[in-house]
């Protein structure tokens, strides 16, 4: 019986002195009780565009970004977005990120986006990534960063806690805190990653009714249909909010030093709702008193087509494919001169 105590006791030691060793407890990229949820994840999807198969794997590397491992010092341009941004369920090489770096690639401009998109996040949780995630990485410091933003901030339904870097609940943060600093469980992730990862399988992406009765608001329609100095108690509470969430950005952005530059936002059918016209028109008055670089996609955007959306505000494969070369000239007169 003391034998079986003291290999327990033993075991215990060397696990401890493993752990202080090659964990992150005592180290300067120590997350702490942040992004968890957003570190050294590889989720294998089977999905279905327009009835063509697709396999990929969705990585996010160990500092929470979007693709594979780079040394933050190395990051020099951030690309922030919701889901629209993360493009989950589209394979890498054709997400809006990654077709831009493509493009400058193929033009030998020296330019890679890393992107910091994650579903559900707003203008406001832009704000809490520099106040709670980014300074937890050693050497990073990016010169850029590309702000993809509106369609969540026209939501009430847009909840806070997507926003948010950490749990509420002390027993969640405490698991957080463990499992972030742990070296074992990043080893039991990696493998379980590697070798016994759930296969996520979305063949009915494309919601069936969409298209029905479609018809694409443009911008010029939409300054027609829509009174600025009329709004309802949802659009006060959406615009207030979007005006304070920008504003407590900004003081992230001066207090930073990087350069700014936002793309505002369009529905599958275009600028169909009044809170979302209404964002972007914030968004474009705010950018032009700071004098900040603005893509004002909405105005440039004339029209999609059927199936270029799998859902109202998601494009499939065929959209993506039709944003980023829309992006990319305007995106590079900007670039080229920084």
């Amino acid at each position: 019986m003391r034998t079986f105590f003291f290999n327990i006791f033993l075991t215990f030691c060397l696990i401890i002195l493993f752990e202080s060793i090659f964990g992150y407890w005592f180290k300067d990229d120590n997350f702490g009780i942040h992004v968890r949820k957003l570190r050294n994840i590889e989720k294998q999807f089977n999905n279905d565009h327009n009835g063509k198969k697709y396999s990929y794997i969705f990585k996010r590397n160990f500092h929470g970004f979007i693709g594979e491992e780079i040394k933050p010092e190395e990051i020099k341009i951030v690309f922030e977005g919701g889901s629209t941004g993360e493009q989950l369920f589209l394979p890498p090489e054709l997400r809006v990120v990654d077709q831009l770096n493509a493009f400058f690639k193929k033009d030998q401009i020296d330019v890679n986006i890393i992107n910091a998109s994650k579903g559900g996040k707003s203008t406001r949780g832009y704000y809490n990534d520099f106040e709670e995630w980014f300074p937890n990485i050693k050497n990073f410091n990016p010169k850029i960063f590309i702000f993809y933003t509106g369609l969540n901030d026209s939501s009430l339904k847009n909840s806070q806690h997507y926003d948010k870097t950490k749990r509420d609940n002390i027993f969640n943060q405490t698991e957080d805190y463990i499992k972030n600093n742990s070296i074992l469980y990043e080893i039991k992730n990696k493998i379980q990653n590697k070798y016994f990862g759930k296969v996520r399988i979305f063949y009915g992406l494309y919601q069936k009714d969409l298209y029905d009765d479609f018809r694409y608001i443009n911008y010029e329609e939409a300054k027609l249909k829509y009174n600025l100095n009329d709004l309802n108690s949802e659009e006060i509470i959406i615009t207030n909010n979007f005006e304070k969430n920008l504003l407590n950005l900004d003081k992230k952005i001066i207090e930073t030093k990087v350069i700014p530059i936002f793309i505002t936002q369009v529905r599958f059918d275009g600028i169909s709702t009044k809170a979302l016209f209404l964002i972007n028109e914030m968004l474009k008055e705010f950018c032009k008193t700071r004098k900040y670089d603005i893509i004002k996609l909405d105005e440039i955007v004339k029209s999609f087509e059927k199936n270029d959306f799998y859902d109202t505000a998601h494009v499939g494969i065929n959209g993506s494919k039709k944003i980023s070369k829309i992006l990319y000239p305007h995106l590079k007169n900007i670039l080229i001169n920084y």
